[in-house]
């Protein structure tokens, strides 16, 4: 399954012979309710064949839906789907992304591929990652307001203390019970174990502690080269108090939250992870939306800022928008002309239209402005859209 990071961002607002086919649908996590979805994605298929149909001949259209048509038929995928579904193909590409939120069902053939929902996976401001930390290995979780799952570690981030010191690693022999710490085969809800018990060969307590305070600032630096500078989402700590106080003293990583998770991840359902962790997230979300708001206000205030399609479309083309605000699940139909940035009123379901907003969002990212999808009650305009202007 394809990867929702910057590169497939990128990706996807590439430069591709049309007809680009998009299709998104909420999908489910757990049997009965995702036996329907399949046969939901099927329907949508045959709408992107019967927009198609309206300019292209039966031969060229067949295939352009097989891909889609194989991930119809692919069980093991609709069996382990989460929230949201989006799949985008060409003549020459065909990427499928699971989301962590629910997205309108909806199927366009266009010249550019509909990339709003994708947009608001990756740059929604709700979002965060969880590191989940023992003295002797490490998770990873992403998650917006709604959901939290574990995700791969990138090449090069240790998971294990082993991994992390190798040979550099203490007498093996040596093992740690601390505020019912971790063990190699023990998890952090075993509370029972008095504090600071260091069990092991010829008094080796300092020893274990400092393998600890090697492998934390190991992973500290692994985590903040490979995913949150990438990613530049706020990171959680959710780890025994004990080893809060040394993480955040050994950490150099400025995306890492004051507060944390007061507990291992193995030690809480997944859904107990997501409401802990948003509660550390939501001031700063919060803060976050206010700042922008106040920031277009600002902006506006001194002609630096704009809520109407038609001008910041001209000015996005010039390369002028610095950060643009949309709304979340608003659309206008309609195109804008890359060159000259008019805006063409349209139908989306013509197979060469797609949502006017979806343009104006690709035109700021590949002139290396910013787009943040907002929650409609935190929109500071009521178009739909706000521009922040370079100069």
């Amino acid at each position: 399954m394809d990867i929702l990071d910057k590169n497939a961002i990128a990706e996807v607002l590439g430069d591709y012979k049309p007809p680009c086919l998009s299709l998104y649908q909420t999908t489910h996590r757990r049997h009965p309710e995702n036996q329907q979805d399949p046969i939901r994605f099927g329907n949508l298929v045959k709408k992107l064949e019967e927009s198609l149909l309206q300019k292209y001949p039966a031969d060229e259209i067949q295939p352009l839906l097989e891909p889609f048509l194989a991930l119809a038929d692919d069980r093991d995928f609709w069996n382990h789907t989460l929230d949201g579904l989006a799949a985008l193909g060409t003549k020459d590409m065909f990427r499928v992304y699971k989301l962590q939120r629910p997205v309108a069902e909806l199927a366009i053939v266009a010249d550019t591929f509909h990339t709003k929902p994708l947009l608001r996976a990756r740059q929604s401001a709700d979002r965060y990652q969880i590191l989940g930390l023992s003295r002797h290995e490490i998770k990873l979780f992403e998650g917006n307001r709604n959901a939290v799952d574990e995700i791969e570690l990138a090449p090069g981030v240790p998971r294990t203390i082993t991994e992390a010191l190798g040979e550099e690693l203490s007498d093996p022999h040596l093992t740690v019970a601390s505020y019912g710490g971790v063990t190699g085969t023990q998890h952090s809800g075993a509370r029972g174990m008095q504090p600071g018990m260091h069990h092991g060969h010829g008094g080796k307590a300092a020893e274990v502690d400092g393998d600890a305070e090697r492998f934390f600032r190991a992973v500290d630096q692994a985590i903040l080269e490979r995913h949150s500078q990438p990613s530049a989402l706020p990171l959680i700590l959710a780890a025994l108090p004990e080893h809060h106080h040394l993480f955040h003293q050994v950490s150099r990583n400025p995306l890492l939250l004051e507060g944390g998770v007061d507990s291992y991840p193995d030690a809480l359902p997944l859904d107990g992870l997501r409401q802990r962790a948003w509660q550390v997230v939501e001031p700063h979300y919060l803060a976050r939306l206010t700042a922008l708001a106040e920031q277009f206000g600002q902006a506006m205030s001194r002609n630096l800022g704009h809520d109407q399609l038609a001008q910041v479309a001209k000015t996005a083309v010039a390369g002028r928008v610095a950060t643009l605000l949309l709304e979340a699940g608003r659309e206008i139909p309609g195109r804008i002309d890359a060159a000259t940035g008019d805006v063409v009123p349209a139908d989306l379901d013509h197979p060469e239209i797609d949502d006017a907003l979806d343009d104006l969002a690709a035109l700021t990212l590949k002139m290396g402005g910013e787009v943040v999808i907002m929650p409609p009650e935190r929109m500071p305009t009521k178009t739909g859209l706000a521009a922040i202007y370079r100069y």
